[in-house]
């Protein structure tokens, strides 16, 4: 399983070149560090099924002595690895170019990841290749543009659920955050196994 994982690193390296660079443009127009944050956790992981969206590198590996529950594993834990990897560059980054950020910007951008990881990932399995990252792409787009003005109007809608939460200590409210999450991410694994198991290639 960690070939699996490294061979994205490989097929990655050229994009990897430019990773860096793309991370400054995002700390150099003063984006906030959450959305620093999740673009740069983003970045390898649907680089990589985009790339196996157009190279149909599912035939391959099916070929190789891999069962299909470990390509799921190999993608669901790269996805965290290269995650912390790019929280690390990502700080160092900020850090030397002076720009302030907490605990909470990375706690904030890592959940965000694997949320939208654990709602996309299914997908890249159950579309026909071609519209995948397309559609990826624009609900990106769309969750980044949408979702806080969408948050602020369910907390004022549903103002008692939030004065709830407001009422919870913060140690509570990020422990239950990260069960609730890394139970998303879980179920969305176990779906994308599923799902990859009845896939004919």
């Amino acid at each position: 399983m960690f070939h699996l994982i490294k061979r994205d690193v490989i097929l990655q390296k050229k994009q990897l070149l430019i990773f860096i660079p793309f991370i400054l443009f995002f700390i150099f127009m003063d984006v906030h560090p959450v959305l620093t944050f999740l673009v740069a956790s983003v970045f390898i992981p649907f680089n990589t099924y985009a790339y196996d969206e157009k190279a149909e590198t599912n035939i391959l590996l099916n070929s190789l002595p891999y069962t299909r529950k470990e390509i799921i594993a190999s993608r669901y834990l790269g996805a965290i690895f290269y995650m912390s990897i790019a929280i690390v560059l990502t700080s160092a980054a900020l850090f030397v170019f002076g720009k302030l950020f907490s605990l909470s910007d990375i706690a904030i951008g890592s959940g965000l990841f694997l949320l939208f990881a654990a709602c996309t990932f299914p997908l890249f399995y159950i579309l026909k290749p071609g519209y995948i990252t397309t559609a990826v792409i624009i609900g990106f787009i769309v969750l980044s543009a949408m979702g806080p003005p969408v948050v602020l109007y369910l907390a004022e809608q549903f103002s008692g659920i939030t004065d709830f939460i407001m009422n919870l200590s913060i140690p509570i409210v990020y422990t239950g955050s990260t069960v609730l999450i890394m139970l998303l991410y879980l179920l969305s694994w176990g779906l994308s196994t599923a799902i990859y198991q009845r896939k004919v290639f």
